[in-house]
């Protein structure tokens, strides 16, 4: 499946899917890996209806480990793509307040993505200027300070 991946932008979206299910196929019926990877491959061909119904069914079957985070934010990118935006925040927002890993500004990102869709920019900026200040070379302390006074107001 990672070679699968790697080479996504040398196959066509149909042939990719195909691959895909065939791979996938291979696991038992609902098996929750089997099925978060089938939502990613629709969200990656842009088929993101059917991408959430696998997401869903991946949390349902307990999706876990490794690919549970990066599915939370797939699936929440998904759910803003389809005006899902309130679910998109919810989602996101509790998984600021589970683990920290490398992921963690990635959620951040796109938080402040559903924020946006929900006319909440001035909170989105500040998520985003929050996350971005841990990254400078200089300036991190006024950067976040300012994006604090943006989330405040």
């Amino acid at each position: 499946m990672a070679d699968l991946w790697a080479a996504f932008d040398d196959h066509e979206p149909a042939s990719f899917l195909a691959k895909v299910k065939e791979l996938t196929g291979e696991l038992p019926a609902g098996n929750p890996v089997a099925e978060y990877e089938l939502g990613s491959a629709y969200d990656s061909i842009g088929e993101e209806a059917k991408a959430a119904a696998h997401y869903r069914s991946a949390f349902a079957a307990g999706l876990d480990g490794e690919r549970r985070r990066p599915a939370t934010i797939q699936f929440a990118s998904t759910l803003r793509n389809l005006g899902q935006a309130e679910e998109s925040m919810a989602l996101l927002t509790a998984e600021r307040d589970t683990v920290s890993d490398e992921l963690d500004d990635a959620v951040t990102a796109f938080l402040a993505l559903a924020l946006t869709d929900l006319g909440r920019e001035r909170e989105a900026a500040g998520l985003a200027l929050q996350a971005l200040s841990r990254h400078l070379p200089r300036y991190n302390r006024s950067l976040a300070n300012y994006a604090k006074t943006l989330m405040e107001q």
